[in-house]
């Protein structure tokens, strides 16, 4: 399959760092964006495998992504697949994209091109390889007030998306915790939400373990800067949390810097496991089993 052009804000060292010893349990990298890293899906499997990461949770983040998504789901059933409008789509979608951030220079489309986009989200949202609805969300941080509003609404439709479906809910939060926890309940969550690479701090972790949300921590826990997060990775119940890497994005120490991808996830699970003062593998196996319950089991339905 063709990738599609990575977003601004990717690694500048292109030099992919080297593989970490292996996990003796395997886990998955439960959030990868693989259309936007350098080399092929089979590549990237077969390096993930050779370090104990077993299945790989492809994200999309717009209609292309989505649809390229489920294609790699169905082509290999170590992958499977989301599907969404990331929150930075839907106000491009409504009032288009000028200064070309996405890669497509677009002009406003309204609310009908919101519409549109969202039932093909929908369609996918049904398709069996297709085991999530996400990333969505909110994320005030790149886009302003005069792009809320499209947000919301486009959170509130796949919340109702993932109802409908019985898919798991992955949310992209960023900036935006107090509206995220208000929509999800206002709408009604569905049975299964996850935060992807989690970005509160301990209260908004006990806030979502009350809740029964799952929280996924990427490569940024590892960052020295990041102390918040390692407090919420200490507080969240083990049967909540996922690993993930967000990649080509948030790569860990000590690789910063340079491109992410699945088979990095050990060194994100081994500071995760020092964090919890849990054995590694005993981290190791509640985080395979708790991907399993959210995204179902590595074969295809």
């Amino acid at each position: 399959m063709a990738k599609r052009s990575r977003r601004d804000g990717g690694p500048k060292d292109t030099t992919p760092p080297p593989a970490p010893p292996s996990l003796r349990v395997p886990v998955w990298d439960a959030h990868t964006h693989l259309d936007l890293q350098d080399g092929d899906v089979a590549s990237a499997l077969a390096a993930a495998a050779s370090v104990g990461v077993s299945t790989l949770v492809q994200v999309g983040i717009d209609v292309p992504s989505s649809h390229w998504a489920a294609q790699a789901a169905l082509d290999d059933p170590r992958v499977h697949a989301t599907a969404a409008l990331h929150p930075n789509e839907a106000p491009r979608l409504v009032h288009g994209d000028p200064d070309g951030w996405s890669g497509q220079r677009r002009e406003p489309g309204g609310t009908a091109a919101l519409d549109a986009a969202l039932a093909e989200i929908d369609a996918l949202a049904g398709l069996p390889q297709v085991r999530g609805v996400g990333e969505t969300g909110l994320d005030y941080f790149r886009t302003g007030p005069e792009g809320a509003d499209a947000q919301q609404e486009s959170f509130r439709r796949h919340i109702a998306i993932a109802k409908r479906h019985g898919k798991p809910l992955v949310i992209h939060d960023r900036d935006a915790h107090d509206d995220v926890l208000r929509i999800l309940a206002e709408e009604g969550a569905p049975d299964t939400v996850v935060f992807h690479c989690f970005s509160g701090d301990a209260e908004m972790a006990k806030t979502c373990a009350d809740l029964g949300y799952v929280m996924s921590f990427a490569g940024n826990v590892t960052y020295p800067s990041a102390g918040r997060l390692r407090d919420a990775v200490a507080v969240a119940p083990p049967e909540l949390l996922l690993v993930e890497t967000d990649a080509p994005f948030l790569t860990p120490v000590p690789h910063r810097g340079r491109p992410n991808a699945p088979y990095l996830v050990p060194l994100t699970v081994r500071a995760m496991a020092q964090v919890k003062g849990l054995d590694e593998d005993e981290l190791c196996a509640a985080l395979a089993a708790n991907a399993e319950r959210v995204f179902g089991p590595p074969e295809l339905p």
